[in-house]
C-alpha cells in the first residue's frame, strides 16, 4: 500500500534515511554530550575525541569491504545485518564504564556503520535512473538532517536533566522500524559473478587507515608516548604505499585507484576529503567552546547549535534547482569558498556575542554546506559505470569517513598545542581561534580540485542541457578531451 502512495524514488531513499538518521542523531548527541561524558568517565574533555575518531576509524577499516559484500549477499542482507550491529553498538555504548570501554563499544557501532550507510546510497544508486539521482539524494538527506536537527537539543536535554547513558538507546527504536521497512520494501540486489574480496587489500588498507588516523589522534594526549603515536602512524604510511603499488596490479582491488581517472569522481573524493575536514571539526569545536568556555550547559548548547542543522535542512528543497540553474563546477566552487568563510566565523564568537547573530550565522552555514554535501555526494557518481557502483560508492564512503576523522584529530591538535603554549591545562576562548581558521583554510583549499572540473561535469545527473559546441568540447570521463568530427 506505502509503495503504491509513495514514488518509487521518494520511498528508497526514506527508507535508507532510517539508517542515515540513526548515524546522524548518534554522532550529534555524541559531540554536545562530550563534556559531560567526559566528566563521567574522569578524562580530558579534548580526550574524548577519541570517542569521535574510534567510530570514524572503524568506518574506514570496514566500509572498503562493504560493496564487495552487498554484491555477493544481497544488498537488502547487508544492509539490515548493519542496522542489527549498529544498535546492538549503541546499547553497549549506554553500558561502557571508561574511556576503553566507550572506544571498543563506538569501534562495534563502526562496523554496523560501515556496511549501513554505503550499501543504502548503493541500494539507491542501483534503483534509480541517474536523471533522478539528484532529487533521490535529497531526499535520502531529508530524514537523516533531521538528526542534526535534533541530536544537539535532544541529547543536550538528556545530558543536562537526566543521564548522557540514556542517549545511546535512542536508535533502538529507529533500528527496529529500519529493519522492518528494508525487509518489506528494499529488493535483494546483487550480482550474478562477484570475483573473490581482495583480502590482502583489505588488510593493507585497514592497517593503512587505521594507522594513520589512530596515530594522528593520539598525537598530544597521555595516552600513549609520541614515539608510539609517530611510529603507528609512519606504519599507516608505509601500508598506504603497499597498497597503492598492490591495487595497480590488482584487477579487482577493495578500493579502486583506477576511479580517479574519472575527472568527476576525483572532485568527489579528492576535493571533496578536503572540505570535509574543516567541517569534521565543528561538531567536536563548536560544543567544547560553547560549554567550556561560554559557560553555557549541554542542553542551551545543543538548542544554539541545532541551527546549522535546520539551515541544511531547509537547504535540501533547493539543491536540484540550484545545481540545475547553476551547475555542479560553478556551484562547487563557489559554495566551497562561501562554506569555508562561514566556518572560519566560528572564530569570531564570544561569549557577549546575541544569540540570535551566533544562530543565524549557523543557520546560513548550515544551508552552504548542505548545498554543497549534495552537489559533492552526486557528482562523484556522475561518470561511474554501473558494474563499478558498489567500488565507487565504497571508495568514497572511506574518504569521506578518513576525512571527518582527520578533521576532528587536527582541532584536537591545534587545541592541544595552545594549551600546551600556555602552560595550562584548561581550555579558554583564545586557544579556540587559531582551530577555527586553520581548519576552515583546509576546506577553501578544496577550491582547487573543483575548478579542474570541465564546465557541464555532471550535466546528464543535474538534469541541465550540454548544446552540440559544448559536447565537442567537453572531456570525456577518463579525462581525455574529444575531438570534433
Amino acid at each position: 500500500m506505502l509503495s503504491r502512495q509513495i514514488p518509487r524514488e521518494i520511498l528508497i531513499p526514506l527508507i535508507v534515511a532510517c539508517a542515515l538518521f540513526m548515524e546522524q542523531v548518534d554522532s550529534t548527541v555524541i559531540s554536545t554530550s562530550l563534556p559531560a561524558i567526559a566528566t563521567s568517565l574522569g578524562e580530558d574533555p579534548v580526550a574524548l575525541k577519541l570517542a569521535l575518531t574510534s567510530y570514524l576509524l572503524s568506518l574506514a577499516v570496514f566500509i572498503p569491504a562493504s560493496g564487495w559484500a552487498a554484491d555477493r549477499y544481497g544488498a537488502r542482507t547487508v544492509f539490515r545485518a548493519a542496522i542489527v550491529i549498529f544498535t546492538i553498538g549503541s546499547i553497549l555504548c549506554g553500558m561502557s564504564t571508561s574511556l576503553s570501554d566507550f572506544v571498543l563499544y563506538r569501534i562495534i557501532q563502526g562496523m554496523g556503520g560501515a556496511m549501513m550507510v554505503p550499501v543504502g546510497r548503493l541500494v539507491i544508486l542501483r534503483s534509480i535512473p541517474k536523471a533522478q539521482l539528484v532529487s533521490a539524494l535529497a531526499w535520502l538527506t531529508v530524514p537523516a538532517l533531521l538528526g542534526p536537527v535534533l541530536g544537539p537539543p535532544l541529547g543536550g536535554f538528556i545530558t543536562t536533566y537526566f543521564d548522557w547513558r540514556l542517549i545511546f538507546y535512542i536508535n533502538v527504536p529507529i533500528g527496529v522500524l529500519g529493519v522492518i521497512l528494508a525487509t518489506r520494501f528494499i529488493e535483494n540486489v546483487r550480482e550474478e559473478d562477484v570475483p573473490p574480496l581482495d583480502l590482502r587489500g583489505l588488510v593493507l588498507s585497514g592497517i593503512g587507515l587505521s594507522g594513520l588516523v589512530f596515530g594522528f589522534a593520539v598525537f598530544g594526549q597521555e595516552l600513549v608516548p609520541l614515539w608510539v603515536a609517530g611510529g603507528v602512524t609512519a606504519i599507516g604510511l608505509i601500508a598506504l604505499i603497499f597498497y597503492v603499488r598492490h591495487a595497480r596490479v590488482t584487477p579487482h582491488a577493495v578500493l579502486d585507484l583506477n576511479l580517479l581517472r574519472l575527472p568527476t569522481f576525483r572532485a568527489g573524493v579528492i576535493g571533496a576529503s578536503l572540505f570535509r575536514i574543516g567541517i569534521g571539526a565543528l561538531p567536536f569545536l563548536l560544543p567544547l567552546m560553547l560549554q567550556l568556555t561560554f559557560g553555557l550547559s549541554p542542553f542551551a548548547s545543543g538548542l544554539m547549535t541545532f541551527a546549522a542543522s535546520a539551515g541544511a535542512l531547509i537547504m535540501k528543497t533547493t539543491a536540484a534547482p540550484i545545481i540545475r540553474r547553476f551547475g555542479f563546477r560553478r556551484v562547487l566552487v563557489v559554495n566551497s569558498l562561501l562554506s569555508a568563510a562561514f566556518i572560519a566565523s566560528n572564530a569570531l564568537f564570544t561569549p557577549n556575542t546575541p544569540t540570535f547573530v551566533i544562530m543565524a550565522v549557523l543557520l546560513i552555514g548550515g544551508f552552504f554546506r548542505s548545498l554543497e554535501f549534495t552537489a559533492l555526494n552526486a557528482i562523484a557518481y556522475a561518470d561511474v559505470e554501473p558494474a563499478s557502483m558498489s567500488r565507487a560508492t565504497s571508495f568514497a564512503s572511506v574518504g569521506q569517513q578518513v576525512s571527518i576523522s582527520l578533521g576532528v584529530a587536527t582541532a584536537g591538535i591545534i587545541l592541544e598545542v595552545m594549551r600546551d603554549l600556555r602552560g595550562e591545562t584548561n581550555l579558554v576562548l583564545a586557544d579556540f581561534t587559531p582551530a577555527f581558521l586553520i581548519v576552515a583554510l583546509i576546506s577553501a583549499s578544496s577550491v582547487i580540485s573543483f575548478l579542474r572540473l570541465p564546465k557541464d561535469a555532471g550535466a546528464e545527473m543535474a538534469g541541465r542541457k550540454v548544446t552540440p559546441v559544448e559536447k565537442d568540447s567537453l572531456p570525456d570521463p577518463r579525462g581525455e578531451v574529444q575531438p570534433n568530427p
